[in-house]
């Protein structure tokens, strides 16, 4: 039988959500590891002017504990 746990994970990019999702998957993997999936729970844009500056996304991460 396996484990697996969820984390939550909060994170930022200039590019895009997709960035954003993927900057999260590659900071928890720098602590965590077996990673099997990502679930993007939220995502908001801030904007400045009339310009987007910034994607964020609140992801939840699990992996298999060994």
């Amino acid at each position: 039988m396996s484990v697996v746990k969820v984390i939550e994970v909060l994170a930022e990019s200039k590019d895009g959500f997709e960035a954003a999702t993927k900057v999260a998957v590659k900071e928890a993997a720098k602590t965590v590891k077996n990673i099997k999936s990502v679930y993007v729970k939220d995502m908001q844009a801030i904007v400045e002017g009339e310009e987007i500056v910034n994607y964020r996304v609140n992801v939840k991460i699990s992996f298999k504990v060994d």
